[in-house]
Order: structure tokens, then sequence, then C-alpha cells
């Protein structure tokens, strides 16, 4: 499997595994060790994690399957994420739901994450959304801390705007690495805030969260997701009969800002098929096609 350079100094692989319903998946340590070894059998080496998922379990399941094979932490790479600050009774002392993107959070959290996965350092860390309270200073200041020590090797973020981006960046002494956004047939938004256009032209490669749009493409409520659907099925006849969500890798995987897209399955046979759209040659018509299907306009 190809695998991407994010800098000169991290890669990931083409594909990525994430584990935001590992809580859903009823497996054991043992079975999840085996998904991860299998997982990288096939290539795919890089993991998603953020210090909510689950309820704030995710990350401990992972690291719990870690601890029965401890030599293999070498050869994959943890992405983790910190600030929101859920409602939940792990903490009842938050009266709401909020962020924190204060230097001592990000330090705690942190911490707890790599005590979750028994490891001493993440490869990547995501803030998780922009914020409205947001002090770029403290972010830099514990990233900057976090880089020293080891703890974490890269930096990056998820949902944030071309300008939120740049404000951080500018604050940094080396560069976010990434921008983990929601990118689907379904979902075009960041096609349309410019964030596509602006990550092209700074050579960033993004990750893309629910590339299946949760369901709404596979098993659709409305008239966008039927209309999609149907382009769906008959550019995957087109392709040799594939699955539509093999058509669905495909059409990101296409396109040049080299879109990352993040696994959300606890299934190998459905990461197995995921691995195989790496090698479907999609047209720029057929492209197209799915995107006036979503958009539901033909081009100007």
């Amino acid at each position: 499997m190809d695998r991407i350079k994010l800098n000169d100094n991290f890669e990931c692989s083409r594909l990525v595994h994430g584990y935001w319903r590992a809580t859903e998946w009823g497996k054991s340590s043992r079975e999840i060790l085996e998904l991860i070894e299998q997982t990288m059998d096939l290539g795919i080496t890089t993991f998603d994690h953020a210090d909510i998922y689950g309820n704030y379990a995710c990350e401990k399941i992972f690291g719990d399957a870690l601890a029965l094979k401890k030599e293999i932490r070498k050869d994959l790479q943890i992405v983790t994420k910190c600030g929101i600050k859920l409602l939940s009774d792990k903490f009842p002392d938050r009266k709401i739901k909020s962020y924190d993107y204060g230097s001592d959070y990000i330090i705690s959290s942190v911490n707890n994450s790599l005590s979750n996965f028994g490891s001493d350092y993440v490869d990547l860390l995501l803030l998780h959304r922009p914020a409205p309270f947001f002090d770029p200073l403290e972010v830099a200041d514990a990233f900057s801390q976090l880089k020293s020590s080891g703890k974490v090797l890269n930096f990056g973020v998820s949902n944030f705007t071309p300008a939120q981006f740049e404000t951080l960046n500018s604050h940094l002494d080396f560069d976010l690495v990434t921008n983990q956004i929601e990118i689907s047939p379904y979902c075009l938004d960041h096609f349309e805030n410019s964030n596509v256009e602006f990550l092209l032209k700074e050579r960033i490669k993004p990750m893309a969260w629910s590339p299946l749009a949760g369901g709404k493409i596979l098993n659709p409520q409305d008239e966008k997701g039927t209309r999609i659907f149907k382009v769906l099925e008959e550019v995957g006849e087109e392709l040799g009969n594939i699955d539509i969500d093999q058509v669905i890798y495909s059409w990101l995987l296409a396109h040049p800002v080299s879109i990352i897209p993040i696994l959300g399955t606890g299934k190998l046979s459905r990461i197995e098929k995921a691995v195989q759209s790496l090698s479907v040659e999609m047209t720029q018509e057929q492209w197209y096609r799915i995107w006036i299907a979503s958009t539901g306009n033909q081009l100007p």
C-alpha cells in the first residue's frame, strides 16, 4: 500500500483505521489485537482516536490490546485528538459540553491519552474542533512543551477553516501537518468553503472523517441521498460491479488533494473491501457524475 507523506519526518498509511465506535464492536482485547494485526497486514498502519470516543473509553480499548504485544507499537502510528469536554458521568462537575484549549488542559489530556495507550508518545495530536474561545499562544505553548518532551511527534487540527488553520500555524515554530475534516459525496462543505483549495495550495493532505456519510448514502433517507446512491450504483457497475462503499472510497482517493479516508468499521471484511478500492481507476467524468448527484445541479 502506498503511504502519504505529511511532512519530511512523518508519513501515514493511505487509509486510516478509526476507533470512534470501538465500544460498539463487542471485541475482547485479544480480538482487538488480532484486528490491529490483520489491518496492518493489509498495509493500514495508522489508527485514529480521540480522548472522548466511547465516553472516554476507546483509547484504553486500543491500549489494552497493544499491551498484549508491545513490540508492534513501533510499526504503527497513533493519531488522537483533544479539546472537547463532554458531559459525562466520568466528569460529574461539568455542567455543559464545552471546549478547552488552555495549555494545562492540552498537556493533561495528552498525558491521559499516553496512559490509555500504554505508550510514551503519540505520532499525531489534533485539536478536535475550532473554538470561539481560543488563544493560539496557549496552544503554541502546550505544543512546544509536548514536542520538546517527545510526547507528541506531530501536530494538526480537525474541522478548522483555512483562516483558523493559518492563525494557529502562524504562532507555531513548526507546521501543522493535516486537517481532519468531513468529506464524502454527501458532504461537500469543505469544497464549498475553500478549504480544499487552501489545502492544495499549502500542499497539506487532509484526513476525511465519516467518508461514508454515516449511512446517509448507503441507507438514504432523503432525496439527496437517494440521488447519490443511484449514481454510485451506476458507476459501481461500470467499474466492474464493485460495492457502493468502494465507489465512495475511490471517489475520495481520486482527488488530487490526496484525501486520506478514515475507515470506521470493526469488520475486517469491510476493511479489506476498502483496501481493494485503492486499485480502482475512476474517470473524471464518473467523478463529476457523483459530484452532480450530490449538488443536484449540472456544472455551470
